[in-house]
């Protein structure tokens, strides 16, 4: 793609037009604030319902809120232990305070001029919009560096994440877990490795690396990329030191501070799925060694490959000598709940084990992220600097899209990295279509066609079998209408089990422990003053087994795990998602027994008041 043809324009509207995309290239980071203050209004406006009701849709939400709650409440800055789950032990929560701050301050702000309750909704409804604004200017920031100077392809850059629909998901209203500041985090990386300033970037990319390590570990692919393309850049480009060595003293210093200032109690000790000390002396390692490869002043390429390869084969070497498990797992688990529990858990399954119809709408924009990088670094074959920004933006797309072969929860960062590609590709087509020749045109229709369908990937499956592409729907059956409606009822009782209206229900009741499902504990605990047994968390494995056991089980199996974990109640919610697996599993089992109204005679239910039909059932353990 040319140069911003729109600036070459005659006569007094393309002055005008010249003008006006000069001073929004001089005011690029105020208009994106702009362009994030309006998406901001218009989806906390969408979403006032939710927030009303509270509607914490993922465990995960739901356990950050009960984590910020009950630190205000007096809980211990280190004391990262979910002391209302599994008690009196508490669930042991990997995670870290930094993305509990925004949340906290937001809360005791608008605790000033609201109720506590309302204040807590609302905070949860703008938190997760905070890192939206990091992610804009980022994106905004390498469209820049991709595109000739004059290009206003930042601008699609930056509403580039409403065409990214698992991306923005993490950014929507109530999402209050880390997972946007991690891929906010992610494109800061790229930021700096791209820019042309190599201290500014080298720094940028070093501090947002340790920043997403020291608030989980689900990024440290990403970081590990980072830096392999930071390395790859000092090899073969002399002088590429003072980007290196900026990005080590960042990612070294920054890991051991924050490690000291926000690891908890449980995190002081060796673990693999969280900052700790093995991590801080692994990338400390590393980073040392990268600023002494750069005060080494090597001249050549081979010599700096050789230096380069020795200084990580001892990383390589110390990590696997002290930490091998690390090398393997981050998670840590036995065997049997993988395949209990974590086997179920769709995010961590390969895009090959996903449907068509769900695997394209999480693939299009990569993928046309990827071959827009591509005619990039065809573009830009004659500028080596730009050259560079365009090769390190595809081979991260290429490596998020690896990474999607082996779990899809790497597919939000490969749609947010692959955006400003596909952005500089919709602005030159833009510029093609209204400058160009005919034969630009007709290419410019093409690039605008491939860039819609990136941005709009939840459309090209039902394209693709009108154009008999892909196998259409078979026709309705008995069978088929079952199962449909089998799907129905699960998902209605995946929602309406979770609701504040119907869980508040249960406050009618004095604290006490209820044995419900896995995936309902981090709810339960958020809404009411009771406690659960378990949530899905890797760490509580025994807790998480407990469950399945007991479910799978007898009566016998099933009253030993209620007594020894001091549970008064059983909530059931029918056709529950988690539910039907241990029905599948284990007919006959205490659950599926249950669940027919197979009633132990220890089990005597409870009747709750309410307006309106609760959407689960409440027993009394006898």
């Amino acid at each position: 793609m040319r140069e911003s043809a729109m600036m070459y324009g005659r006569g007094p509207a393309a002055n005008r037009g010249a003008a006006a995309l000069g001073w929004a290239n001089a005011n690029w980071k105020f208009i994106v604030l702009l362009i994030w203050m309006g998406v901001s209004a218009y989806y906390l406006s969408l979403r006032a319902d939710a927030v009303h009701w509270f509607a914490l849709g993922d465990t995960d939400d739901n356990m950050r809120y009960a984590q910020v709650r009950d630190w205000l409440n007096g809980q211990g800055w280190f004391d990262l232990r979910q002391h209302h789950m599994n008690p009196p032990e508490g669930a042991n929560i990997h995670w870290s305070r930094i993305v509990d701050l925004p949340i906290a301050a937001l809360m005791l702000l608008f605790r000033l001029f609201m109720s506590a309750p309302l204040a807590d909704k609302w905070a949860c409804a703008v938190a997760p919009l905070l890192p939206l604004l990091p992610l804009m200017l980022g994106l905004a920031f390498i469209a820049r560096r991709l595109a000739p100077p004059r290009s206003a392809a930042w601008i699609i850059a930056a509403f580039g994440p409403l065409g990214a629909p698992m991306g923005l998901g993490m950014y929507m209203p109530l999402r209050v877990d880390h997972h946007g500041w991690q891929l906010a985090l992610v494109v800061a990386m790229l930021a700096g490795i791209v820019d042309r300033k190599w201290l500014r970037g080298g720094l940028v990319a070093g501090a947002a690396s340790a920043l997403s390590v020291a608030i989980g570990m689900e990024m440290m692919v990403y970081l590990a990329g980072a830096g392999g393309l930071i390395a790859l850049r000092w090899v073969f480009k002399e002088g590429a030191a003072r980007r290196m060595a900026p990005y080590a003293l960042a990612l070294g210093s920054g890991t051991g501070l924050l490690y000291v200032a926000f690891a908890s109690h449980d995190n002081r000790g060796i673990v693999c799925d969280s900052i700790s000390l093995n991590w801080v002396a692994t990338l400390g390692l590393a980073a040392g060694g990268m600023v002494l490869l750069s005060l080494l002043g090597l001249k050549g390429w081979p010599r700096r490959l050789a230096a380069g390869a020795v200084v990580g084969g001892v990383v390589m070497a110390f990590s696997y000598y002290f930490w091998p498990q690390c090398l393997t797992s981050a998670y840590q688990i036995e065997p049997e709940l993988d395949r209990l529990w974590l086997s179920h858990i769709r995010e961590a399954k390969p895009i090959t084990s996903q449907t068509l119809s769900a695997a394209i709408p999480m693939l299009a924009l990569p993928i046309g992220g990827l071959l827009a990088a591509v005619l990039g670094c065809i573009a830009a074959r004659g500028d080596r600097e730009r050259l560079w920004a365009w090769a390190s933006v595809m081979l991260m797309v290429g490596f998020a899209l690896i990474l999607m072969l082996w779990q899809i929860r790497s597919a939000p960062a490969a749609q947010l990295i692959a955006i400003p590609a596909v952005a500089w590709v919709g602005y030159g087509a833009l510029e093609w279509l209204v400058r160009g020749s005919w034969g630009e045109r007709i290419a410019a229709l093409a690039g605008i066609g491939v860039v819609a369908l990136s941005f709009n990937g939840g459309w090209v499956y039902p394209q693709l079998q009108n154009a008999g592409l892909v196998a259409k729907p078979a026709p309705a059956t008995p069978a088929s209408k079952a199962r449909a409606e089998r799907l129905k009822r699960i998902n209605q009782a995946n929602g309406r089990c979770r609701t504040q209206p119907a869980l508040v229900a249960l406050n009618q009741l004095p604290p006490a422990t209820i044995m419900t499902l896995v995936d309902l504990g981090p709810r339960l605990i958020a809404v009411t003053h009771h406690s659960a047994i378990a949530g899905p968390y890797h760490r509580n494995g025994t807790a998480i087994l407990d469950l399945h056991h007991a479910y799978d089980g007898d009566e016998a199996a099933f009253l030993n795990t209620a007594r020894r974990h001091g549970a008064r109640y059983f909530l059931l919610c029918p056709d529950f998602p988690e539910g039907t697996i241990y029905r599948a599993r284990s007919k006959g089992g205490m659950y599926d027994r249950i669940e027919r109204g197979d009633l132990p005679k220890w089990l005597t239910p409870v009747e709750l008041k309410s307006g309106f039909a609760l959407p689960y059932r409440l027993y009394r353990i006898e």
